[in-house]
């Protein structure tokens, strides 16, 4: 049964020959006794082989003390503490610490929804020196983009950002708003129910 010795709980291993103990290597139901044919350290050695010759490169294995885990982006080791629960993944941590998480779902949201990578969305921000583009003192943080073509317009301040939402992006009324606060009361008349004639 594939080097399988009983008494001793050792397991002759196919590809490095060696007999080590079983916990050496992983399960796999297929076989007859349960475990795999290679031990850990050659399945290991012969995937990252595999993936090589298809030109892709394998992450180095970096081992870390009990309760911390080595986020992949920025390789530091960090307590689980500073990591998002994830029940699919085998040691039930996410595979990147919270904050490189953040950084890449940022990423992805500005690419998904604004078709914008990294560099585009910091060339926009300095093309206006970093501030909002319609109150010209708060910090530009908000892409703002046209709700019906979806073309990115520039980089708001939350501010700026939420009242052109408030005002449903109508140019008639943010200049209506713009007269009022102006001081030009705009006194509709009503002529009809639910239509308003504004002053010419």
């Amino acid at each position: 049964m594939l080097g399988v010795d009983e008494e001793s709980e050792t397991r002759r291993c196919s590809r490095c020959r060696q007999h080590l103990q079983r916990a050496a290597f992983a399960s796999n139901k297929a076989m007859p006794d349960g475990l795999q044919a290679y031990c850990r350290e050659c399945s290991a050695e012969y995937y990252r082989q595999r993936q090589e010759a298809k030109g892709r490169k394998v992450r180095e294995k970096v081992p870390a003390p009990s309760g911390h885990k080595r986020c992949p982006q920025c390789e530091e080791v960090k307590a689980h503490s500073e990591w998002e629960r994830n029940k699919s993944s085998s040691d039930g941590w996410a595979s990147y610490c919270r904050e490189c998480r953040a950084g890449r779902n940022r990423i992805s949201y500005f690419k998904r929804k604004y078709g914008l990578t990294p560099a585009e969305l910091d060339a926009l921000v300095a093309e206006q020196q970093g501030v909002c583009c319609i109150c010209l003192a708060a910090s530009a943080v908000h892409v703002d983009h046209c709700h019906e073509t979806g073309r990115v317009r520039g980089v708001l301040c939350f501010s700026c950002n939420a009242a052109l939402g408030q005002f449903k992006d109508r140019p008639d009324v943010m200049r209506r708003a713009a007269a009022y606060v102006e001081g030009i009361a705009w006194k509709p008349t009503l002529v009809a129910p639910g239509v308003y004639q504004l002053p010419s």
